[in-house]
């Protein structure tokens, strides 16, 4: 256990660094930001229908999908898809320790650390410095500010596990290019991060909140707006556990498939 932490401390210390990075990701996810909402503000005035959420409701999941952008598993992990590709990745398995729970470990630190350095600037100017037409709402309840933590926590660990099958995904092929842009696209989409699921038709609706990318961006965000009560906190986050459970062995089992017969490219 003192190895991974080891591993999460540097790999995270290291992320940190990347300051001029995090605030280039910080103008381009506020820009995407405003152009979404003045997008639903429009598509809001023009409106007699009753909607699911509220506008304000809907914002607010938009800005909370932006701020924590970089924990949504959309690509993999550049370095560790670069030892695939060089096969540097074969000194990876003289290493004492398990490979998959070591890039798990590198996943965990990938995910918090450049989220932390972009969230809390955006949601800081999208709660206190916008105007209340396109801001972001506080969380009407401390039910709702706790359900958001901890579904949140359970967004992280389903990113993590995501993340590692991206990264093993590349044993397959040279490049890898293929796969990430696939399960970006379906990740992106199916989690409510392009448009919130609860403005999806009934019968999507219902099928994307049985995936495990609902619980990647939509279960936290109706948890901070009040969409979804304090007192279902449990069904969700067991929900969101179970799917971990089914991924994290999933991708145990795929990569020891591959590590059978793996061929080593590159040298």
């Amino acid at each position: 256990m003192r190895a991974y932490l080891s591993i999460i401390k540097m790999r995270f210390i290291l992320l940190l660094q990347y300051r001029m990075a995090a605030i280039a990701g910080i103008f381009t996810q506020f820009f995407f930001a405003i152009v979404r909402v003045m997008v639903f503000y429009a598509f809001y005035s023009s409106t007699v229908s009753k909607m699911p959420l509220t506008y304000h409701q809907a914002i607010t999941y938009i800005w909370l999908g932006q701020a924590m952008f970089n924990m949504v598993p959309w690509n993999g992990d550049g370095e560790i898809q670069n030892l695939i590709r060089t096969g540097n990745v074969s000194y990876e398995l003289l290493r004492p320790i398990n490979l998959y729970n070591q890039w798990f470990c590198r996943a965990f630190a990938l995910r918090t650390a450049p989220t932390i350095l972009r969230a809390i600037p955006i949601s800081v100017i999208a709660l206190f410095l916008l105007p209340e037409n396109y801001g972001m709402m506080f969380p009407p309840t401390l039910g709702a500010l706790i359900g958001w933590i901890v579904s949140l926590f359970g967004a992280l660990m389903l990113s993590c596990t995501i993340t590692n099958i991206i990264n093993i995904c590349t044993l397959w092929s040279i490049s890898g290019d293929g796969i990430v842009r696939l399960l970006s696209a379906i990740v992106t989409f199916s989690s409510g991060h392009i448009v919130p699921l609860p403005l999806f038709p009934d019968w999507l609706k219902n099928i994307l909140r049985i995936l495990p990318f609902s619980g990647l961006v939509d279960i936290p965000s109706r948890f901070y707006i009040g969409d979804i009560p304090f007192n279902q906190l449990p069904k969700y986050f067991v929900f969101q556990i179970v799917w971990v459970i089914i991924l994290y062995s999933f991708g145990q089992w795929l990569l020891n498939k591959k590590l059978k017969k793996i061929v080593v490219q590159g040298g």
